[in-house]
């Protein structure tokens, strides 16, 4: 139960964000969207209004601050902006030890960006995130079916996109007991993906591991699954993970690793090198955290010599400098930043020094 409400309220935040950077602000530093709701209600009780405003001022300013996508006060609306750079190169890839295919080490996560309205407004920027995101020859994209209207968002697109066979999909056995729960939430995540087949199913956040790992094991046996993998998005749960990863040997692990959450170091890459189990890393900024960290701050000297031009770029391939690590999926709904993030997969990564580095500048 506290994950799913840790997972739940991971989600609100990461919404709350998007409509931050979506929204223009009012002088009270409040989305619009919330503004206008807050003006109808000022009409009637202009004392509770007065007063909601300033809590939702006061309790949205840390989501603004560690948005990367915040909108910009109205009088810098006129400054001229940077030329978007667009992807070049080819993404590197790495093997996924069980089976010795090569994934791009870039991925796309889901969880918040694709939670979106089927309405065609609401999944136009998702569109032309997925667009570049297949052009760069990336292909791995983790969902679950607790993410809302995710798997049905990702599914549609993809089958409008006639992009399937070109994609790497994982998804999940979320909150559910029991085998005939878990048979019947796969079963419809196919339907909502629009698929007769998962490359990676993984049980979420080591919910009901054995049966769940169990049914996924039946399926690859049945030709609906390729692979089959754990997940957890905390570090307090790494040696539970860890203990799991030694007793089921899954093909696949996900887990949280980041310059300011490095407990996987100790924990989980070692033992994945070891037993010959591929990572996935989740929450590499930490849900927008990080960018707040050095929100005003230049990048370091040395960005250039690992050709990053961005703090998003030093964050991805700071997680990608571990050779344990197989792939990284950060979740964006802003094509701008997709192909931002795209970009941190290609040339060098981190040596020792610039990973220490990079860890001292965020403070």
């Amino acid at each position: 139960m506290d994950a799913n409400i840790a997972r739940d309220g991971q989600r609100r935040e990461t919404r709350a964000m998007d409509e931050l950077g979506a929204s223009a602000p009012n002088d009270a530093g409040l989305p619009a969207s919330v503004a206008a709701t807050l003006q109808r209600l000022h009409a009637v009780l202009p004392a509770q209004a007065e007063q909601a405003q300033a809590r939702l001022a006061r309790a949205l300013a840390p989501l603004a601050a560690c948005s990367q996508e915040t909108a910009a006060p109205a009088s810098a609306a006129a400054a001229p902006t940077e030329a978007e750079k667009p992807f070049s190169g080819t993404l590197l890839k790495r093997e996924i030890p069980a089976t010795g295919e090569r994934i791009p080490v870039i991925g796309m996560g889901t969880s918040g960006s694709f939670e979106v309205d089927a309405d065609a407004a609401a999944r136009a920027p998702l569109r032309e995130v997925l667009r570049r995101f297949i052009a760069a020859g990336a292909t791995v994209i983790d969902t679950a079916p607790t993410y809302s209207s995710a798997e049905d968002a990702l599914g549609d697109l993809v089958a409008d996109a006639k992009a399937r066979d070109q994609l790497f999909i994982a998804t999940k056995l979320s909150g559910v007991s029991g085998r005939e729960q878990g048979l019947a939430q796969f079963e419809e995540s196919l339907r909502r993906l629009r698929t007769e087949r998962i490359d990676l199913l993984q049980v979420h956040n080591l919910g009901d591991t054995r049966t769940q790992l169990a049914l996924a094991r039946e399926l690859k046996q049945q030709g609906k699954v390729r692979l089959v993998g754990l997940t957890h998005y905390r570090e307090q749960a790494q040696e539970q993970l860890a203990q799991e990863m030694r007793a089921l040997k899954p093909d696949f692990v996900q887990i949280n690793y980041s310059p300011v959450s490095r407990g996987a170091e100790r924990t989980i890459f070692p033992l994945a090198r070891e037993l010959g189990i591929a990572v996935m890393i989740n929450r590499a900024f930490e849900d927008g955290r990080l960018f707040a960290q050095v929100k005003g701050k230049p990048l370091p000297p040395w960005a250039g010599e690992v050709g990053a031009d961005s703090w998003a770029q030093l964050f991805l391939k700071f997680a990608l400098s571990d050779p344990a690590v197989t792939v990284v999926i950060p979740a964006t709904s802003k094509p701008k930043n997709q192909t931002d993030n795209l970009r941190a997969g290609t040339g060098v990564m981190l040596d020792a020094k610039q990973r220490e580095a990079l860890v001292a500048a965020i403070g």
